[in-house]
């Protein structure tokens, strides 16, 4: 299977139907072993199917969607024991658009519990496996969307951005991820507003499949007031834009974490080549970057209580223990003197990341400090010849696996993960960051990493791996 905007092109020549296309989709589905599902929904996707109108953006293609968004009639657990029995009514904005181009909704992805570590395994659920190797995690919290899409199940699903939960199951599971700028698709009707981290986009097997994705969900919508307005075409607009002479600053560690050393040293090779590729100018910077804190996880927890409702606190027992914790800790210690903390450190962030883009146009570095970790979890503390707790404290050691990928979240910024190769045989992105409203810069840049260095569309050995398949 190939990528999504393909599969629109062989239904448009009659080479393929949509049913056959979701067929082959339930056939791998039910031979996998990677449990990226926590609901399907096939009956009522292959009436979809047989009624697409093929002339759509997306008419006729299987979508994935995370199990942390809203799907009318499908469940809405955000992946935790206590709304285990709850039922969305109602479709989000952005899924109300993606019916409108003709996407078949077939099944739901697994995620992490509220979304709040990057691997995949849950109570509800089960553990999530990476394609590339069963032991592995595909990351989190967009876990289930990487398996399916790297997996060959589906050929794009859905999948959200707080912290990194795009970006590093991209770098992951060897696929495309963008985090769009803050507002770039609406969320509601009755989305959470703070902390204004989390962002809605998709993984994906190509650049131009993102971009539809993006042109297909972008856009203000009401009841989001914070989103922004339409901006276009990006797909037509792909690779028209002249990047030559446009300045790129390579820091592997973005100057705030601990990288292993292959991964590093992976990293600043591809980006130089890319670098040469896109004829960027590279410059030398110095990154002044505070650290990553516990105040960063502590500021989202308000809004995860206000989600509770009703069932707080006695659902406290019932989290994982990683949730738990937080919520223990926001209880504890959250006070005046701990907002006003939270809000210094956003500050110092942002002038921070505006000094960064003040000196270059992209910024490369590494999408995780190492490869994917073990399939169960929890996220390590440690990499490879590195204690890192006795190195750098606990915090700052629990920090490191979000510490490449959370600034743009709190700063509100874009940035997306392009696969860069392999070391021990397992996939590592390139991370791009660039400043607001530059996503259609960072698409070029990924258009012509994936001509110039193509990836596999699957991972090797996936069931609908083949020739077609593989870059």
């Amino acid at each position: 299977m190939d990528d999504a905007c393909s599969l629109v092109g062989a239904f448009r020549a009659r080479e393929l139907s949509p049913l056959e296309a979701l067929d082959a989709c339930i056939e791998a589905v039910a031979r996998s072993p990677l449990n990226a599902f926590s609901h399907t929904d096939f009956d009522r996707a292959r009436e979809a199917a047989r009624a697409a109108d093929v002339s759509l953006p997306f008419g006729g293609v299987p979508f994935g969607v995370k199990e942390l968004e809203h799907v009318v009639q499908w469940p809405y657990t955000e992946a935790s024991t206590i709304f285990r029995d709850r039922v969305s009514e109602n479709d989000q904005t952005s899924i109300a658009r993606l019916r409108r181009t003709g996407a078949v909704l077939a099944a739901q992805t697994t995620a992490s519990e509220f979304g709040g570590i990057n691997c995949t395994s849950t109570q509800l659920h089960g553990t999530t496996r990476n394609p590339w190797d069963l032991s592995r995690t595909p990351g989190g919290s967009s876990g289930g969307t990487a398996a399916a899409v790297s997996g060959g199940l589906l050929p794009i699903a859905t999948g959200s951005d707080g912290g990194g939960s795009i970006r590093i199951p991209a770098t992951f599971s060897g696929l495309f991820g963008l985090k769009a700028t803050y507002g770039r698709i609406p969320k509601g009707p009755g989305a959470s507003v703070t902390p204004m981290t989390s962002v809605l986009g998709c993984l994906s097997r190509s650049v131009r499949d993102t971009a539809r994705f993006f042109d297909a969900c972008s856009g203000f919508d009401q009841r989001d007031p914070l989103s922004l307005p339409d901006t276009g075409n990006w797909e037509a607009e792909l690779d028209t834009h002249d990047l030559a002479g446009m300045k790129v600053a390579i820091l592997p560690d973005l100057g705030i974490a601990r990288v292993r050393g292959e991964v590093a040293e992976l990293v600043a090779e591809f980006a130089e080549k890319l670098a040469r590729r896109t004829r960027l100018k590279i410059v030398t910077v110095t990154p002044t970057l505070p650290p990553l804190r516990g105040q960063w996880a502590m500021a989202g927890q308000p809004s995860l209580v206000a989600d509770f409702g009703d069932a707080y606190p006695d659902c406290i027992d019932d989290l994982s223990p990683e949730m738990r914790f937080g919520v223990e800790a926001a209880r504890d210690r959250f006070n005046l003197d701990r907002a006003a903390a939270i809000e210094s450190y956003r500050r110092q962030l942002n002038e921070s990341m505006a000094d960064l883009f003040d000196t270059a146009d992209f910024v490369m570095a590494a999408a995780s400090p190492d490869v994917a970790f073990v399939a169960e979890g929890p996220p390590p503390s440690t990499i490879p010849g590195a204690d890192l707790i006795h190195e750098i404290g606990f915090t700052r050691a629990i920090m490191n696996t979000a510490a490449l990928t959370a600034p743009s979240n709190l700063n509100g910024s874009p940035a997306m993960s392009v696969p860069a190769g392999l070391v021990d045989g397992m996939p590592v992105g390139l991370q791009v960051l660039a400043a607001h409203h530059r996503e259609q810069l960072l698409l070029d840049v990924a258009v012509i990493a994936e001509r110039e260095f193509p990836w596999p569309k699957v991972a090797p050995g996936s069931p609908l791996a083949g020739p077609q398949a593989q870059a």
